[in-house]
């Protein structure tokens, strides 16, 4: 399939006007509407410019007035209309569309994915670099997420944009927020690359809303939308390398297997896996290692093959050396300032750049800075730095404590010829957000993901 590219910045739109009785933040116009309730006379109507519902291109090309659109049309009804109302704005057929293109994309995608911002000039010998901007945790909110987009720039040919991952769950729009991404990757393929995070997955969606969200929104579609959802995050790379200089992955770094066909057993459904797991013989994974690991699977048993992608969307840095089990997860490794040194050197490069740690998160870790200001930098050692980035602001959505942590989200801009002297812009959430009822129990879910059920994770 051809697709629409384009060699500059989406022109400007004029948003709709605000409906009676809003508030405008950031630029974001708010309604004060309940978007659960409907109002109790007809039901609100979209501005004339926006175009809904939402149809699929006659020739399957992606434009950027059709991702205008989108945006548009996803601000709108989150803050007008029911959540159950979302197919009349984007109906079933075009999400089939559109998840089935980007899926076909992610999964062409390698586990670690080279990016490369240096880029040859049509019809000349010279060529330029784009500046990279890298994103962390989104988690559904889809407001914060358009403040993002605005203002580091929209992707170009100059700006390409790297999202690590935990697109979905504890924020109320996570569908709106993984589809609106989907659909910038679908129209600049090479500008737009989107990792995996732990919440790209059966278990966490059940948990922590994301399944519940789909399930309200497309009703008796609801199974249908979700499934196609899991299909596409199987998809989802682990990992990328930006310019030979920065590693990027949600958790970080992992560890060594080491699979082996047993000699007694012959045939693939009898091969025994033998895997490194000695907590006294740990030792860092490599690159070859990581592009050989399978991703398909979702949810534990993370073992033989699955145990590099479980590392990699699990795992958190310490402060004391070398590698160990990460008992406070259940899941993944901690490790030191050494494992870095040692990765960094290896390898050459200058930055590891994760996320996975929000503000709750980091509340518990004496050992680390929190998350105040949507970032933390880990690691300084010899070679380079590690940095946890996170970008939802004034997170989770839902809090059941009274003093909300009213963080700041991140991102970062990594610039040529080195890629390698992060430049950090932090953001406020925009406010007030719609209002909307949350998809899980947060009251009792109010941790991060450090107390999970491992049992009723594994899948069949």
């Amino acid at each position: 399939m051809t697709l629409n590219s384009t060699d500059s910045e989406p022109p400007p739109t004029q948003p709709p006007s605000p409906p009676p009785d809003s508030t405008t933040v950031n630029g974001t116009t708010t309604s004060h509407q309940n978007s659960e309730s409907p109002s109790s006379s007809s039901p609100p109507q979209p501005p004339p410019e926006l175009q809904v519902p939402i149809t699929w291109p006659q020739d399957g090309n992606l434009s950027i007035e059709w991702i205008q659109n989108l945006t548009l049309c996803f601000d709108w009804s989150s803050k007008n209309l029911p959540p159950s109302e979302l197919p009349s704005v984007l109906p079933v057929q075009v999400f089939d569309s559109l998840i089935l293109i980007a899926s076909k994309m992610l999964h062409k995608e390698p586990n670690c994915v080279p990016i490369q911002p240096f880029r040859s000039e049509p019809d000349s010998s010279s060529s330029s670099a784009a500046s990279v901007v890298v994103v962390g945790d989104v988690h559904g909110q889809l407001h914060d997420l358009l403040f993002l987009l605005r203002d580091a720039g929209y992707p170009s040919k100059d700006r390409i944009f790297v999202f690590n991952g935990d697109y979905v769950d504890r924020g109320a729009w996570g569908l709106e927020t993984f589809l609106l991404l989907l659909a910038w990757k679908v129209f600049m393929p090479e500008n737009i690359y989107l990792l995996r995070g732990n919440h790209e997955s059966k278990y966490c969606t059940s948990v922590y809303g994301f399944e519940k969200e789909v399930m309200v929104k497309y009703g008796d579609k609801g199974k249908h939308v979700y499934r196609k959802c899991l299909g596409c995050f199987e998809g989802l790379p682990l990992a990328s390398i930006i310019a030979g200089r920065a590693y990027t992955a949600h958790g970080g770094l992992f560890r060594s297997s080491t699979v082996t066909p047993s000699k007694r057993l012959k045939g693939k459904k009898n091969r025994k896996i033998n895997v490194n797991t000695d907590n006294k013989n740990l030792s860092l994974g490599s690159l070859e290692e990581l592009s050989k690991a399978r991703r398909s699977v979702l949810d534990p048993p993370w073992e033989g093959q699955n145990l590099i992608p479980g590392d990699v969307l699990w795992s958190d840095p310490s402060k004391k050396p070398g590698l160990a089990p990460n008992k406070e997860r259940g899941i993944g490794l901690m490790w030191g300032p050494d494992c870095t040194e040692e990765f960094l050197k290896k390898y050459q490069f200058k930055l590891i750049i994760r996320s996975h740690e929000g503000p709750d998160a980091r509340e518990k870790r004496d050992d680390f800075g929190g998350m105040a200001e949507g970032y933390t930098i880990d690691h300084v050692v010899d070679s380079g730095k590690l940095i946890t980035l996170f970008s939802a602001p004034d997170y989770p959505q839902f809090q059941a404590t009274e003093k909300r942590y009213n963080n700041k989200g991140a991102y970062i801009i990594l610039e040529p010829p080195n890629f390698d002297n992060p430049i950090f812009h932090g953001f406020s959430a925009v406010t007030p957000r719609p209002k909307v009822h949350p998809y899980y129990d947060y009251e009792e879910v109010i941790d991060s993901d450090e107390e999970l059920d491992l049992a009723s994770m594994v899948t069949a």
